[in-house]
């Protein structure tokens, strides 16, 4: 799995969707992990029931939604 921080997410968006289509991609900010960007089958797999834990996948609303 992949790690870069989140200004080289921002730099390089273009480079994350691509490689998060083959593999989760860890964002860290100020050096601690804090978001992972994955394809979405793969997302559809964990939330589908597959998952052992599926309850921590669940989407949630963005503050202010």
């Amino acid at each position: 799995m992949k790690c870069v921080s989140a200004k080289d997410a921002k730099n390089g968006f273009g480079w994350l969707l691509d490689t998060a289509r083959a593999e989760p991609v860890i964002i860290e900010k100020h050096g601690r992990a804090v978001i992972v960007v994955l394809a979405i089958e793969e997302y559809e797999r964990l939330v589908s029931g597959e998952a052992s834990d599926q309850s921590m996948y669940r989407p949630t609303k963005a503050k202010g939604e």
